[in-house]
């Protein structure tokens, strides 16, 4: 993807995060600045309190920033309300979290499917697009099974799958590795790989994991709450 031809799904420009935390304030973020583009996989890496996933939350429209304005799709998320907010979390952006996240009363199909249920898309689409998420993720035949029924790498394959079965403009994930082996990450992650490179997903990590910085197609290192590197690989380079 050339300069000219990208496309910003995600845009931080000068963004700062102030905690107040007792008498002190805590600067989560100083002045970050980052542009993610279309079709991108990008990891956010850095040491714990490096203010990487504060980036993410401001991201994904779960917190709002001091100063600075965050943008997705063009969009400055300060200007938009509450509900408009709920909507854009809804359509335009996935999410996999460290813990899941995923309903335990419901089954893995019906985990998956529940964005698009609530945007109302009919049952049959619903079914199309979900059961062939769920092939993709390795999960075929385990439809009815529900989270307490499922490994943690199955899970987390779940919420991979329910995070992209909306097509959102960005998938923007937590530590994805965090809680799972060695092996079932590995697996995890080249599937994160495949879904950007077939299917154009873009994600955001926030990590610390080597093994999410060698699948991302671009690190970039976040320190005290600011980009101190930004790297992106040659394209033909593979996990």
């Amino acid at each position: 993807m050339t300069e000219s031809t990208a496309t910003p799904i995600v845009e931080l420009v000068d963004v700062t995060k102030v905690y107040p935390q007792g008498a002190v304030e805590v600067h989560a973020l100083r002045g970050l600045t980052l542009t993610v583009n279309q079709g991108e996989l990008v990891a956010l890496c850095g040491p714990s309190g490096s203010g990487k996933t504060t980036a993410l939350n401001l991201m994904g429209a779960l917190d709002r920033p001091t100063g600075g304005q965050v943008r997705l799709e063009g969009r400055n998320l300060a200007e938009l309300g509450g509900r408009a907010l709920s909507r854009l979390r809804r359509d335009r952006i996935g999410f996999v979290f460290q813990a899941y996240n995923l309903m335990p009363v419901l089954t893995a199909y019906e985990n998956a499917e529940i964005v698009l249920a609530l945007r109302g898309v009919p049952p049959t689409e619903r079914r199309q697009r979900v059961m062939g998420l769920l092939h993709d993720v390795g999960l075929e035949g385990m439809e009815d099974r529900r989270p307490d029924e499922l490994s943690g790498g199955q899970q987390q394959r779940v919420a991979i799958a329910r995070a992209i079965a909306g097509e959102p403009a960005v998938v923007l994930a937590d530590e994805p590795t965090a809680n799972v082996d060695s092996e079932t990450a590995e697996r995890l992650l080249a599937l994160m790989e495949k879904l950007n490179r077939e299917r154009g997903v873009t994600f955001i990590f926030s990590t610390h994991d080597a093994r999410v910085m060698q699948h991302a197609r671009r690190v970039v290192r976040v320190v005290d709450g600011r980009v101190q590197d930004d790297q992106t690989r040659d394209s033909s380079v593979t996990g």
